[in-house]
């Protein structure tokens, strides 16, 4: 009885390491948050619609981080409302100038990608934000903006994707996904902004969000169970030596 309570304790213990070993944390980084893509949709519909008089889709290609826009001052990003400094009236309606009306909802993506090194992981995006006034801004036309933080496992052609996402509200904030098992899946994590384009000497009056580094690491229930069995076992076995 004594060999099959040991055994079982051990069983018990690997499980929980295993469980440990599988589960990896990323939090804000310059030097991981290196890439930039832009999503570019027309603005349809009537003012005030927001994020919903998105219309239909332009073009989409990697950008500079700096032209998201958003900007590291050490280990801590800003994220803010896009600027384009074209005057074409592509982008602003009459022309870009101070007081134009931005004529395109971007899509900016600031993230970092890997293929192969998170497989088959519980991943975990932490991070800390400490100002955000970007949420409560509108344009003249009423047009605002959405921010998330996600992590998104894409296959390999990148024709679908699992996304986990949160909104960037003020205080700290993790997410995790259980990412595929397939070492040629994209995994990405880093932060979505969508909203107008604006002119950049107009950009002040509609905000930002600041975000922090912080290692928050969720705790799965996987972890306190087998760790809780383990105890329980040892118990058994001191009782049994009494």
């Amino acid at each position: 009885m004594k060999k099959l309570v040991l055994s079982t304790l051990t069983l018990g213990v690997s499980a929980l390491c295993a469980s440990q070993a599988t589960a990896q944390t990323v939090t804000v980084d310059p030097t991981t948050l290196t890439s930039g893509f832009m999503n570019v949709f027309n603005i349809t519909g009537s003012p005030g619609q927001g994020i919903a008089a998105a219309g239909a889709y332009q073009f989409g290609s990697g950008w500079g981080v700096a032209d998201l826009t958003s900007s590291f001052s050490g280990s801590t990003v800003t994220l803010g409302p896009n600027q384009i400094n074209d005057p074409s009236s592509y982008w602003y309606t009459p022309a870009g100038g101070p007081g134009a009306v931005g004529n395109k909802i971007m899509d900016a993506n600031l993230y970092n990608e890997t293929t192969g090194t998170y497989v088959g992981t519980t991943l975990n995006f932490s991070g800390d934000v400490l100002a955000n006034s970007l949420l409560s801004g509108q344009n003249q036309l009423g047009e605002g903006w959405t921010s998330v933080a996600f992590i998104k496992d894409f296959a390999p052609d990148y024709s679908s994707s699992t996304t986990t996402t949160t909104p960037l509200t003020l205080g700290a904030f993790s997410i995790s996904q259980l990412t595929s098992a397939n070492p040629g899946d994209h995994i990405q994590y880093g932060f979505e902004t969508i909203g107008p384009d604006v002119w950049s000497t107009d950009v002040g009056p509609f905000g930002n969000i600041v975000i922090a580094p912080n290692t928050v690491v969720p705790e799965p229930a996987t972890w306190a169970w087998a760790g809780s069995g383990s105890l329980l076992l040892l118990s058994m076995i001191r009782r049994r030596n009494k």
